[in-house]
């Protein structure tokens, strides 16, 4: 066990906890991630005092760059994109410990040397120590020359004396099925041991998916029907609307089904169908998700041409970078099962796609009809199913549906409870990548997707991806951009009488 380990009982009690001293590396620190997300993160961690002064920031990147216009760049950042109000004093207080290193190449052993030493004196000038984190904000191509230059300077620096962790960050795409995360997670495993790696997925940084074991084991009237006994179907959507944008040259070799279900959408679906775990550790928690994986029921390939759709809006084919018979879906609904005693016949429906009516993440639980015995007269039939939503963005919250008497009548109609974030608690949940940043500083790996969990994700995907790959399944169908998606996609979840459920403004 390394030195970056932490405790099983950390996790709920990391909100008001200090980080250690660390140096923080960015690789592809002038990228667009950096100055929208990370820095207005660290930014935020900052001004709650949860960054300690023994702490540093050095943006490494292969453009030349003057360190006075990097750190400009980064606090006007700051000003547009961080959650909490720009605050000048602590500004200054983060702005001088950025600096900025710049490499020939993200493989290149003499730029990683000169780095290392730039690190070593950053360190010593804030008492940072020997900790590292690494955050590889760069293309997935630069994943292994990085993690290999890293790893033979962080066995130089071990035979120097050098003491601490470093631990890394790695951003999707991990891998582009099972052999690459295969292959991927080896070369990872060669330099750095599990509890120092930290595979991002900001999906599991955001509130409401946190929330989805607090709201399932911390209530005692959800457990007794959170099973097929009740529940009669799930759906678990991410609707974009937006288009593919200046990422058509990479949603090219990738499509909708790498780029977020195998990964986000995986994810949640793990934590609504996982037992409980034995603790709030991380790998008890991360053992029960990937139970869940292994049980998803595994489809030949007539299986796969009925329970998978594709999707393609019209116009893809028109942006730049995309091939002009291109197959590649912008769309994809899939319909799995996780056959285990808890779930098996409970139908789960995954949902995504650019170019959509609305952009909206959510959970849908959707529970069994009552007996239609005493509510079948016509001014009181057919009963709305019970149904809870739990809204990931916008607008973080849940809402049960319930049917109540209309007044004055014998009419009724369903009516919700809901819960929002902002009303109950007075302000906006952390952003993501500021939970995230905050754990992987602190070594809490809960919220990070383990070597297994990322491998399993992949083996239930690659017989889908080959098996479209072949032919044995639908070409992706096109639908209007600003809608729902294809018509198809309502005919795949309505064969057995079911609807995709339409998110409320």
């Amino acid at each position: 066990m390394s030195e970056s380990t932490v405790s099983s009982s950390t996790s709920a009690h990391n909100g008001s906890r200090q980080s250690p001293p660390c140096v923080l590396t960015i690789f592809g620190a002038t990228g667009d991630l950096t100055r929208r997300k990370l820095l207005p993160a660290l930014y935020d961690l900052a001004a709650q005092g949860l960054l300690p002064d023994e702490f540093a920031i050095v943006g490494f990147g292969r453009r030349p760059q003057d360190e006075a216009a990097f750190r400009q760049n980064l606090g006007e950042g700051i000003k547009e994109f961080a959650r909490l109000p720009f605050d000048e004093e602590k500004w200054k207080w983060l702005e001088g410990r950025i600096f900025y290193q710049q490499g020939e190449g993200y493989g290149d052993a003499e730029a990683h040397r000169k780095l290392e030493e730039r690190l070593v004196e950053v360190g010593k000038s804030v008492g940072a120590g020997d900790n590292r984190l690494y955050y590889l904000s760069i293309p997935p191509e630069e994943f292994a020359p990085v993690i290999q230059n890293l790893g033979e300077v962080r066995k130089t620096a071990r035979k120097a004396g050098a003491k601490g962790w470093r631990r890394v960050i790695v951003e999707k795409p991990f891998g582009t099925d099972l052999k690459s995360a295969q292959e991927l997670n080896a070369l990872i495993a060669r330099y750095f041991p599990e509890d120092e790696v930290f595979r991002i997925d900001h999906y599991l940084g955001k509130e409401t998916v946190q929330n989805i074991l607090t709201l399932r084991f911390g209530n005692i009237l959800w457990e007794p029907i959170w099973n097929n006994h009740f529940v009669d179907h799930i759906q678990i959507v991410v609707s974009e609307k937006v288009d593919v944008g200046k990422r058509a040259g990479y949603y090219e070799t990738s499509g909708a089904l790498r780029d977020m279900v195998v990964n986000h959408m995986f994810q949640v679906m793990s934590l609504v169908c996982m037992e409980p775990p034995t603790s709030l550790g991380a790998d008890d928690v991360r053992d029960e998700k990937l139970k869940v994986l292994r049980a998803i029921k595994p489809m030949n390939t007539e299986q796969i041409a009925r329970n998978t759709l594709r999707g393609q809006y019209e116009g893809y084919k028109e942006a730049e970078g995309v091939a002009p018979n291109s197959e590649v879906e912008t769309y994809v609904a899939l319909k799995l099962e996780v056959d285990n005693w808890r779930w098996s016949g409970v139908p789960i429906y995954l949902r995504h796609g650019k170019n959509l009516e609305q952009r909206v993440s959510e959970v849908v639980i959707r529970w069994k009809d009552v007996p239609n015995v005493l509510y079948n007269e016509e001014e009181t039939a057919p009963l709305k199913s019970n149904m809870l939503v739990m809204r990931i963005q916008p607008n973080d919250g849940f809402a049960l549906r319930m049917n109540a008497k209309v007044p004055g009548s014998n009419e009724i109609r369903d009516v919700r409870m809901s819960f929002d974030y902002a009303e109950t608690f007075g302000a906006e949940p952390p952003e993501a990548y500021e939970r995230l940043l905050h754990d992987a500083l602190i070594g809490d790996s809960t919220l990070f997707t383990r070597r297994d969990e990322s491998e399993t994700a992949w083996g239930i995907v690659d017989p889908i991806l080959n098996a479209w790959k072949d032919g044995h399944a639908p070409t992706p169908f096109e639908y209007q951009p600003g809608t729902w998606g294809p018509k198809e996609a309502d005919e795949f979840i309505g064969r057995k009488g079911r609807r995709w459920h339409k998110p409320v403004e």
